[in-house]
C-alpha cells in the first residue's frame, strides 16, 4: 500500500522514548522515512544500532540514539537537553516507553507500584516539562502520549500498568489546556492488541489470536504500522486543530467493554 507523506515533518526534530523495539522501532522508521530528524532512546547501550544500520542501508538519514532509564528523571531530562543541544529543539515528542509485565494484585509491593508508575506514566510528564520551553520558542509542536485500551477493558493482572495508562488520559487533557496557548498540542494515541516481537514471545498463541479477533470489530491482527501511521498524522501540521484527544487504534476492541 501507499501511505501519506507529510511535508511538515520534513526536517522536524522528533524524539521517541522506547524506540529500539516493538511499536517504538516502527515509529522511528516511520518518522525517519518522512525525512524527520529522529532521536530516540532505549535501555541498552547498543539497542539502537540495528535500527540505525537498517535505516542507513535504506538511504534514510541515521537517527540519533542513546541509552537511558526513563525512570531516572534527572538523567532523562539531561538526555533531552543534550538532544536539543545536538539535534535541535524537539518539535514532536512521543512518550512511548513502557512495559506491560503481568502481576497478581497480591504480589504488588509499594516499591513495585512506584516502579510501574515511573515506567508507564511519570516520565511522560517530566519529558514534556523538559522540552516545552524550547518547543514554545520554536513556534510550538505536537506531543503524543502512548496509552493503552487495557484499562478500558479492565484487563486483570495488570493493575500497575492499567492505572498508569488510565492516568495518561488525565495528563493529556490537562496539559492540552495548559500548553495550548503556546501552540503545543497534546494528544494520546491508544493502541489495542498489537502484534510485536515481545507479544509473540510471551503471550501469543492461536487461542489468544482468536479471542482478540472475536472481541474486535475489525477481524485483523494489528501490527506496529497501524500505530505509526496515525501517530504521523497527529505529529504533522495536517492535524493542527486537534488536541486533548484520546485516539484509539484498537480495531474496535474497546467497543466490547462499552456494550457488554
Amino acid at each position: 500500500m501507499t501511505y501519506a507523506r507529510y511535508p511538515s515533518l520534513q526536517g522536524r526534530v522528533v524524539f521517541i522514548s522506547g524506540g529500539s523495539s516493538g511499536i517504538g522501532a516502527e515509529l522511528v522508521r516511520a518518522f525517519a522515512q518522512q525525512g524527520s530528524r529522529v532521536a530516540f532512546c532505549g535501555t541498552k547501550a547498543d539497542g539502537g544500532q540495528a535500527l540505525i544500520e537498517e535505516l542507513s542501508a535504506a538511504g534514510v538519514p541515521a537517527p540519533w540514539y542513546t541509552a537511558c532509564d526513563v525512570r531516572d528523571v534527572a538523567a532523562y531530562q539531561a538526555l533531552l537537553q543534550r538532544v536539543m543541544a545536538e539535534v535541535g529543539p524537539v518539535r514532536v515528542l512521543i512518550n512511548n516507553a513502557g512495559r506491560d509485565d503481568r502481576h497478581a494484585m497480591e504480589d504488588v509491593t509499594p516499591e513495585f507500584w512506584d516502579e510501574r508508575i515511573a515506567l508507564n506514566l511519570k516520565h511522560h510528564f517530566f519529558a514534556i516539562q523538559a522540552v516545552a520551553p524550547a518547543m514554545t520558542a520554536a513556534g510550538g509542536g505536537s506531543i503524543i502520549n502512548m496509552g493503552s485500551v487495557s484499562w478500558m477493558r479492565g484487563r486483570p493482572n495488570l493493575v500497575g500498568y492499567t492505572t498508569a495508562k488510565a492516568g495518561i488520559l488525565g495528563l493529556t487533557r490537562t496539559l492540552a489546556r495548559e500548553l495550548g496557548g503556546r501552540n503545543i498540542r497534546v494528544n494520546a494515541l491508544v493502541p489495542g492488541a498489537i502484534v510485536t516481537e515481545r507479544q509473540n514471545a510471551l503471550h501469543r498463541d492461536p487461542v489468544a489470536d482468536q479471542a482478540f479477533l472475536d472481541a474486535q470489530c475489525l477481524k485483523i491482527r494489528l501490527d506496529p504500522g497501524h500505530v505509526a501511521r496515525p501517530t504521523l498524522f497527529l505529529a504533522a501540521d495536517d492535524s493542527n486543530g486537534i488536541t486533548g484527544q484520546h485516539v484509539l487504534v484498537d480495531a474496535g476492541i474497546a467497543q466490547q467493554s462499552v456494550i457488554s
